[in-house]
């Protein structure tokens, strides 16, 4: 198997990101606007209620689109397919449903994370603002590691890789 350079993924991953603010910019655009009285509200009661929304207009349909394209026929986000790259188990086979939904749980642990500190400097909470800035460097710190794990191994093999036995291939 031949590895994808650590530079093909990240072209891979901007082009998804791309996907990701488009969806970001219909969800703000139309669906914020349709409905502003009622995410209004919930944007605005408490750091769970508003990070649990966030969860399920945001999070969750980019996790879906990174879990079902990753697991599919293609075995890759519509960016991984423009870079000629795909994800597969340690022996080189599709990866199951089960395995790109945990390897995207990983991938987008930080995010979550951060969306979850960054709710509670918005809207009041019992945490104290020092341990809200610990989580948030906390959360930086496992970025920079999501950044340098690839350079540091010949596999090219990110921390969720390890994790779920994966790997990126051209």
């Amino acid at each position: 198997m031949s590895y994808a350079a650590f530079r093909v993924r990240i072209y891979a991953f901007l082009l998804d990101y791309l996907v990701i603010v488009v969806y970001g910019v219909f969800v703000v655009g139309t669906i914020s606007f349709v409905f502003q009285p009622y995410l209004k509200t919930l944007f605005s009661s408490s750091p769970l209620t508003a990070e649990l929304t966030g969860f399920l207009m945001m999070t969750l349909p980019v996790s879906l689109y990174f879990i079902i394209c990753e697991c599919s026929k293609w075995q890759g986000t519509l960016g991984k397919r423009k870079m000629r790259i795909r994800v597969v188990d340690d022996l080189g086979r599709r990866i199951g449903v089960g395995r790109s939904a945990f390897r995207t749980a990983v991938k987008f642990l930080p995010w979550e994370i951060a969306h979850f500190a960054i709710w509670r400097i918005v809207l009041p909470s019992d945490l104290s603002e020092v341990t809200v800035y610990v989580i948030l460097n906390a959360v930086n710190l496992a970025i920079l590691m999501y950044l340098v794990i690839p350079l540091t191994n010949k596999k090219r093999k990110n921390v969720y890789d390890w994790m779920a036995g994966t790997g990126v291939v051209q």
